[in-house]
């Protein structure tokens, strides 16, 4: 199995054509500073659903100080990729040296000179990033099979969110030994007698 289906489904109240945001963590790095939003669902009517597919692994790009962007490779746990500067330019490629932990992937700048931006990414949406890395710098990105879900306002796919937004997120979904799902969220609607929106798990394949 290389990817889970998932299938969200609107069993809310809302009335106000909230978007719901996915990110996931990266465990190797501090908490709570910012996150990417993975995937937005918007417009998704009352009794609507959404499918979409959580890959388990995912692919690693990295761009360079003159806004070129390498092509995605894929990246298990335990592999490094070198930053380096070739005949025909920058370019990320596997290294021989493996990560320093076997459950995390690295991205070292090893340019002479300039800064580079880590990129993870998901089913073709950026999923993490790690920002002005200077040469001998590294990113360490290592992610469980958890996402993290809520409705939140104006937020596109791929922004960066700080603290602040993700503070607003309430629901933490663990996906670990599922192989399909149905993530049904509840609550909202109008007037005091609403409720939280609550996220759970319907449908459950292993």
């Amino acid at each position: 199995m290389d990817k889970i289906k998932l299938n969200f489904i609107n069993r809310s109240g809302d009335t106000n054509n909230s978007s719901v945001v996915i990110f996931q963590q990266n465990v190797a790095e501090s908490f709570g500073e910012i996150a990417i939003a993975w995937k937005v669902i918007a417009n998704c009517g009352r009794l609507d659903n959404h499918p979409f597919v959580y890959p388990l692994n995912f692919k690693v790009s990295a761009s360079d100080s003159y806004g070129n962007y390498t092509p995605q490779i894929d990246a298990f746990d335990g592999q490094a990729f070198d930053m380096i500067k070739s005949s025909s330019g920058d370019i990320l490629q596997l290294s021989t040296t493996p990560s320093t932990s076997p459950t995390e992937v690295e991205i070292r700048n090893n340019l002479g000179t300039g800064a580079i931006n880590a990129n993870c990414y998901k089913d073709g949406n950026l999923l993490a990033t790690k920002t002005g890395l200077a040469p001998s710098q590294k990113a360490v990105f290592e992610f469980h099979p958890r996402i993290y879900i809520g409705v939140i306002s104006q937020v596109e796919e791929g922004a960066v969110m700080n603290s602040a937004i993700i503070s607003q997120f309430n629901s933490e979904i663990n996906l670990f030994g599922i192989s399909s799902a149905d993530i049904v969220m509840t609550g909202g609607g109008p007037g005091k007698g609403s409720t939280a929106f609550n996220f759970t798990l319907e449908n459950i394949n292993k």
